[in-house]
């Protein structure tokens, strides 16, 4: 067992988990009230741990300097109420060793790490390496979405990767899986009990992967209908899959079909979602959409029509 995971930590992560969506304001800075007020939302809805990510914390669209205040924000604002995910940004072995230094200073307790591979220039070996030089200073998470910069390679590949950081990556305690299919299967095979695995955006993914042992999942309702995530998850827990898969069946895949219509995509629905809650603004930086106003009014009719408006 990993001395690094703590039963504190492994509680924290076998739980409905929602991201951090960096709001922003109408002229394109980050909105750091909108960023406090998601902290407080998914906190009093019952979240143990908040993930800061590559994709939903719009690290594509935010300086390095914002990247590190935006965890400092987060750690701060959380202030030991829940347990904070840091996420760096494809950076090479120096500055990600840095930006692990700093995590820990700020309080952050556990680190995301994207390394970057680019025409599949790493190997298992560097890869090793380079979470090992983060480790130093404090535990590390893995995330498939590494293997998708450019293709997914074969599982085999995939799992080489993923076995030599188990085998040889004692900060390693953690794995976020977006890609699920057989690789899924085969992580959550390999590496529990030695570290959490934690199924990516939706409850659909997380049930995937329940027959061969998971843990928690990234949620997409616990960042605006939080019951409805717990709801979903202690289902599971209980053994009572009709009522988790009438969850999906009912409001996920209804919503996740509605969301995939909508200009500007994912990103642009969920963060008109956040503001429809009075939770942060739909704002988005250039050159990502912002939803309008008849499309913010025509998302707030397909909520009303899935018993998720709040009126």
């Amino acid at each position: 067992m990993n001395a690094r995971l703590t039963q504190e930590l492994r509680a924290a992560l076998s739980t409905p988990i929602p991201s951090l969506r960096t709001p922003f304001t109408a002229d394109g800075q980050i909105d750091w009230a909108g960023v406090r007020a998601q902290v407080d939302f998914v906190i009093a809805g019952g979240a143990q741990t908040i993930m800061i990510t590559w994709g939903d914390s719009l690290h594509s669209v935010l300086t390095d300097d914002e990247i590190a205040e935006l965890a400092k924000v987060v750690v701060e604002h959380s202030a030991g109420r829940a347990k904070v995910i840091a996420a760096d940004n494809m950076w090479a072995t120096p500055k990600a060793v840095a930006f692990a230094e700093y995590c820990a200073q700020i309080g952050a307790d556990l680190l995301m790490l994207l390394p970057p591979n680019w025409a599949s220039s790493t190997t298992p070996d560097s890869i090793v390496t380079h979470f090992n030089a983060c480790g130093v200073h404090l535990p590390t998470m893995v995330v498939t979405a590494f293997f998708n910069q450019g293709g997914v390679p074969p599982v085999s590949a995939c799992m080489d990767v993923i076995g030599a950081l188990h085998d040889r990556a004692e900060s390693v305690v953690a794995i976020k899986d977006d890609l699920l299919g057989e690789l899924g299967v085969q992580i959550c095979s390999m590496v529990r009990p030695e570290w959490v695995v934690v199924s990516g955006g939706l409850m659909r993914n997380h049930t995937f992967q329940v027959p061969w042992g998971v843990d928690g999942y990234l949620s997409l309702f616990m960042s605006f209908k939080p019951e409805l995530a717990w709801k979903y998850f202690h289902a599971i827990q209980a053994g009572n899959y009709a009522a988790a898969w009438q969850e999906m069946r009912q409001i996920e895949t209804p919503l996740m079909k509605y969301l995939g219509t909508v200009e500007g995509g994912f990103n642009a629905a969920v963060h008109g979602i956040s503001e429809l809650y009075g939770i942060s603004s739909r704002h988005l930086r250039a050159p990502y959409h912002t939803l309008t106003d008849a499309q913010m009014e025509e998302l707030g009719s397909v909520l009303k029509g899935l018993g998720l408006g709040l009126g």
